[in-house]
């Protein structure tokens, strides 16, 4: 592992507003630059109470803005919800006003339910052209010629860096076809991260974007002074998981000390079986956590995310993990 970033989600929390959320969100953003995070990605998800970044682009431009040097970007973009001249435009546009600074990650899920998902116009049979489309988003980065018809105006030559996202081995083949970087959504989807590892490095075909494969890993993470604070911190994401897994999606709830009261034995066993993939506890404790992962999957880049409730508390947990990701990583590149 050679760098960790931070994935946010603009949670919005329990008791608080979407601008309470976007404001988070920057504070956030800027306590990751000072602490050594390489990427701050957002992401689409569309129709849902406690997350502000739907409008991602947009979220992505405030934090820019707000930041100096720090990667900043989408992970991801759902591109069968938009035409990839629009995602083009505006993310050649991010990277006119900011660059070398704009990554864009493209998933092919809709990022919310079929009601919504009709709301965004989307057609069931966009997932077919996904490929395509991709390819088509790719082309108006490049260099575009006299001949070219249709050009992204901020984009063609901007080379904004693609990568595609995915939690089955879809993505994993799709972007060792098109030799692109390749990140995994482990954080909520563990259960075909070795295969699809395997897949993507083994299939690997270079490419104009990149030499050689480059793995990122998503995990989350938590992280307190005692075991038994940073548990509790949890409790609030564990507590969200479950109210979406069961349809009932809702803002960042309040930490709770018993969740066997929340949350049904069956459900509980799989919101920790679907969010397995992350670290809890103590400095020490996350530094062995974080550490065990990055020595079995052997990411490239390890991406961290996390929703606390307290603002300052996930300022702290964010804080904690960089320590822990700066010395795993540092001792990668020793060896």
């Amino acid at each position: 592992m050679h760098s960790f970033s931070l994935l946010d989600l603009s949670p919005i929390p329990e008791g608080g507003t979407a601008a309470d959320a976007l404001r988070n969100t920057l504070d956030l953003a800027r306590h990751a630059e000072a602490n050594g995070y390489h990427r701050y990605w957002l992401a689409e998800h569309h129709n849902m109470p406690g997350i502000a970044s739907a409008a991602t682009s947009l979220v992505i431009g405030h934090v820019a803005a707000g930041t100096k040097s720090i990667r900043v970007g989408a992970g991801g973009i759902m591109l069968p919800n938009h035409a990839p001249l629009v995602i083009a435009e505006q993310f050649g546009t991010l990277a006119t006003l900011h660059p070398g600074r704009i990554d864009l990650g493209l998933g092919r899920a809709p990022g919310t339910d079929g009601a919504t998902a009709h709301a965004l116009r989307r057609h069931r049979e966009a997932n077919d052209s996904f490929p395509q489309d991709v390819m088509e988003l790719l082309s108006y980065f490049d260099e575009a010629s006299d001949e070219t018809r249709i050009r992204a105006i901020p984009g063609h030559g901007t080379h904004v860096p693609v990568w595609v996202l995915g939690s089955s081995l879809y993505g994993a083949q799709l972007a060792a076809h098109l030799g692109l970087p390749y990140a995994f959504a482990s954080h909520f989807a563990p259960a075909m991260l070795e295969n699809a590892i395997a897949t993507y490095r083994t299939t690997f075909r270079p490419s104009q974007w990149l030499a050689k494969p480059y793995f990122m890993m998503a995990a989350g993470v938590c992280a307190a002074e005692t075991d038994e604070e940073a548990s509790y911190l949890r409790s609030s994401q564990l507590l969200a998981f479950a109210r979406l897994r069961t349809g009932r999606p809702g803002q960042l709830p309040r930490p709770v000390s018993d969740l066997s009261t929340e949350i049904p034995e069956p459900i509980m066993a799989q919101v920790e079986h679907a969010l397995s993939c992350s670290a809890t506890g103590s400095p020490e404790t996350v530094r062995q956590q974080l550490g065990a992962l990055a020595a079995k999957y052997q990411p490239d880049e390890m991406l961290v995310t996390g929703m606390i409730h307290d603002h300052a508390a996930r300022l702290k947990s964010f804080a904690i993990s960089a320590e822990a990701l700066s010395d795993i990583a540092g001792a990668t590149r020793a060896a």
